[in-house]
């Protein structure tokens, strides 16, 4: 989980994020859940475009790293500069790394160590927690 002492550059009340957010983004980005696999079209997305945080609209990851792993989340081998920070979750009965946004500490994922080339790794998110904004001239 986020270091709750933290202090993020975007920083609102609870009542304000419920406010914001739909009930699903709220349960996810501030409550640290997870998404039904398969259940968000983002994980679907095919065209050019920027993948966002749903709380704040830090951009986080463009279509260029995002890659097909068979989980039922949008992957992505690599996020934007800045955009993403982790910490160790030990919910679950296991070690994870958990990947918040940098900006409001959202909660977005996980990130895995297999993923394909060049990093190697797997940033699993959830598609509720992300919106996408596809580049001009995309339909």
């Amino acid at each position: 989980m986020t270091d709750d002492a933290k202090i993020f550059p975007v920083s609102k009340t609870e009542q304000e994020w419920r406010n914001l957010l739909t009930p699903e983004q709220f349960r996810v980005l501030r409550g640290h859940g997870t998404e039904r696999p398969g259940s968000c079209a983002l994980n679907y997305e095919k065209r050019r475009g920027t993948f966002a945080c749903a709380g704040c609209g830090t951009k986080l990851f463009t279509n260029g790293t995002k890659f097909e792993s068979g989980t039922g989340w949008p992957s992505f081998n690599d996020p934007l500069p800045d955009a993403v920070e982790t910490t160790t979750d030990k919910s679950l009965f296991m070690v994870r790394t958990e990947v918040h946004c940098a900006q409001c500490g959202g909660h977005l994922g996980h990130v895995f160590p297999d993923g394909p080339k060049p990093t190697g790794l797997r940033y699993c998110m959830n598609g509720v927690a992300m919106n996408f904004t596809p580049e001009e001239g995309e339909v």
